[in-house]
């Protein structure tokens, strides 16, 4: 009875572990595609091509209302949806106001199986571009809080 209890405590701590260090790499990895603000308004601001995404939720779009120049919107599960509005043969940056950036990770993990691989995520999002004294411009766009429930148009 003691060593079954012993062998299970030991598996127990081997699953843990295994789990600990998975979630290490996944957040490494995440990282290596992340951005600064500072990096991305110097990419804006050189002729380089790269396509902006504001992969916010909805609701923070109202406490929220601005947006980066040149960015698009596009809700966080239109990107499954639709996978071709990240196109693959050209950079990519997505951003939100969630803390720990979860939107935009949950956006470039979804891209990532998609395909996706030239996409970062601006790290600290809307808040770190904010921060820094960039500029934002209102949101003036037309959005629903449930985008679901929307009939879409062909």
């Amino acid at each position: 009875m003691l060593l079954t209890l012993a062998v299970v405590g030991v598996v127990a701590l081997g699953i843990s572990l295994v789990v600990r260090w998975k979630r290490r790499r996944d957040q490494r990895d995440l990282e290596q595609h992340s951005i600064t603000a500072d990096d991305l308004h110097e990419l804006l601001a050189s002729d380089q091509e790269v396509l902006l995404f504001d992969v916010r939720q909805p609701l923070d779009l109202l406490a929220y209302p601005e947006m980066i120049p040149k960015a698009q919107r596009v809700a966080p599960d239109e990107v499954l949806a639709r996978p071709t509005l990240i196109p693959k043969e050209k950079d990519a940056v997505v951003y939100c106001t969630c803390p720990s950036d979860k939107t935009s990770r949950m956006v470039l993990r979804r891209a990532f199986g998609l395909g996706l691989f030239r996409i970062k995520f601006l790290k600290g999002g809307l808040a770190a571009w904010k921060a820094k004294g960039y500029p934002v411009e209102p949101y003036t766009e037309v959005f629903h809080l449930k985008p679901s429930l929307v009939p879409r148009s062909q």
